[in-house]
């Protein structure tokens, strides 16, 4: 059963009078889907995360860290797709789905927002069409043009969360790497170099990913840059990317670890992925209807992690300046605590495209899932009793299930009929309370015409914080992988 109030002093909602007789509204939407709910033996953390694609040359290179693997891919579209289609990823990240959906002969279109994530893509399809002789002349001609260069240019423009981010040496060399790239004239050979300095950022860097921000060691010349996080060793730029372009060249030689392309015979040569940029907020409304047959995704978790501080180096990298990342910030779907409500800003994409029936059924729809108005009344106590860590936690939530409605809406409009929705996210906790967001999520869909066929579970959930254990005690969290198959249309 779902962990709800028990680790409260005192009842928060009148569903905690009396637990036997008024079961919560959470409660009542476990026990509705409670039957297919199951454990997937086969499943893991590494399986649903990026660790799975260590093997996997291009993920090697950069490790996106918020993508799913490969193997986890091919398994579903084996268990749910008897022939190919046309797959969608409304969340494509580094293009992990359209890559290897590619492989098998898909169609495949991604949407993404993130720099980041489209800079990768764009990056791995530039690999797949360089030259390798002319890769490896230029980089012999490259270091001979680097040591040769009198003068560079400031290309690496600070924004005020990454300053003081890399030694001095190291960023003198990585703004000389980066002017010597300007000379470089065949576009892909040149994206190649500049992709593999930005492969390196992080470990030539005084910081470390770590969730909802930057990390930074105590070597850094910053406020914070006196704790005690002691990041270990901090590459030489030069000897990192030097080492980047070998991996690099040797992969795509064959003579590497792996081959780039062990699946090549089987690419669909015929076509790129096809890659919107922007937030599916906005694009999806503008897709035609029954254009999919299959969704592969992961979206954001509700999980405040906020990807424009722990990518900064790499947005920095992408020229993009402070008032691009807030921006940015504001667009992605609600997942930190600085995110603004986006419903004004989605009343006006629906009557600019003349959907305003549309955007009325969404809300209503919203509004009529009890265990989404407890979460939101329960948090709203929580906050006023102080046991929240940051107040804007329920207008984070809020915002994120009401723009996540919206997704599942379009979703289901998009399909084919029968077409299947992959879902990978992982529930939450806050202030001790459980937030299913499979259960919620699933309400939303089934309202929308979706049959939710299963809800696999990892045989190992997500436990919960040292923070919240220390308040609220050892418990887990179900991480989930949601199938849901487009009943009806609306």
């Amino acid at each position: 059963m779902l962990n709800i109030g028990y680790f409260m002093s005192e009842p928060v909602t009148k569903y905690y009078t009396n637990r036997v007789l008024f079961p919560s509204e959470r409660e009542k939407l476990y026990d509705k889907f409670k039957d297919i709910i199951e454990p997937d033996l086969r499943l893991n953390r590494t399986l649903v995360s990026f660790q799975a694609n260590k093997k996997e040359p291009f993920y090697r290179w950069f490790k996106y860290k918020e993508g799913f693997s490969k193997n986890l891919i091919n398994y579903y579209l084996d268990k749910y797709a008897d022939k190919n289609g046309h797959v969608l990823d409304p969340f494509a990240g580094a293009g992990a789905t359209l890559f290897a959906a590619r492989e098998r002969g898909w169609v495949t279109t991604g949407i993404e927002l993130l720099p980041v994530g489209i800079y990768s893509i764009n990056a791995r399809l530039a690999a797949e069409k360089a030259n390798l002789t002319e890769f490896k002349k230029e980089i012999e001609k490259f270091w001979i043009n680097f040591q040769n260069l009198k003068k560079s240019n400031n290309v690496i423009n600070h924004i005020s969360i990454t300053k003081g981010a890399f030694p001095q040496k190291n960023e003198e060399q990585i703004n000389k790497y980066l002017t010597t790239c300007k000379k470089i004239t065949n576009g892909n050979l040149k994206t190649l170099f500049e992709f593999a300095a930005f492969c390196v950022l992080e470990e030539s860097s005084y910081t470390r990913k770590d969730g909802q921000y930057l990390r930074w060691d105590y070597r850094a010349e910053r406020s914070n840059g006196n704790s005690s996080f002691d990041k270990g060793e901090i590459k030489d730029f030069i000897h990192a990317v030097r080492n980047k372009l070998s991996e690099i060249k040797n992969d795509l030689d064959g003579i590497g670890e792996l081959e780039l392309f062990t699946t090549k015979p089987k690419i669909n040569i015929l076509h790129n992925p096809t890659l919107l940029e922007g937030t599916s907020l906005e694009i999806l409304p503008k897709l035609d209807e029954e254009t999919f047959n299959f969704v592969f995704t992961s979206p954001p978790y509700c999980n405040r992690y906020d990807y424009t501080r722990t990518y900064a180096l790499e947005l920095i990298f992408l020229n993009n300046n402070d008032i691009d990342v807030k921006k940015m910030r504001q667009s992605m779907l609600s997942c930190t605590v600085e995110n603004k409500e986006k419903k004004e800003y989605l009343i006006d994409i629906y009557k600019g495209l003349n959907k305003e029936t549309d955007f009325k059924k969404v809300d209503e729809i919203y509004n009529s899932i009890k265990a989404m108005t407890e979460v939101n009344e329960v948090l709203t106590i929580l906050n006023k009793k102080g046991s929240l860590n940051n107040s804007n936690i329920p207008r984070m939530v809020k915002n994120y299930f009401y723009e996540m409605c919206f997704i599942i809406f379009e979703l289901h409009r998009v399909l084919r009929e029968r077409g299947i929705v992959i879902m990978v996210n992982d529930n939450v906790r806050y202030g001790g309370e459980e937030i299913p967001v499979d259960l919620i999520l699933s309400a939303f869909a089934e309202k929308f015409g979706f049959k939710i066929k299963k809800i696999w579970t990892l045989p190992i959930g997500k436990g919960n914080s040292s923070q919240q254990m220390g308040k609220h005690g050892r418990s887990e969290l179900r991480k989930c992988v949601y199938v849901w198959e487009k009943y009806y249309a609306l």
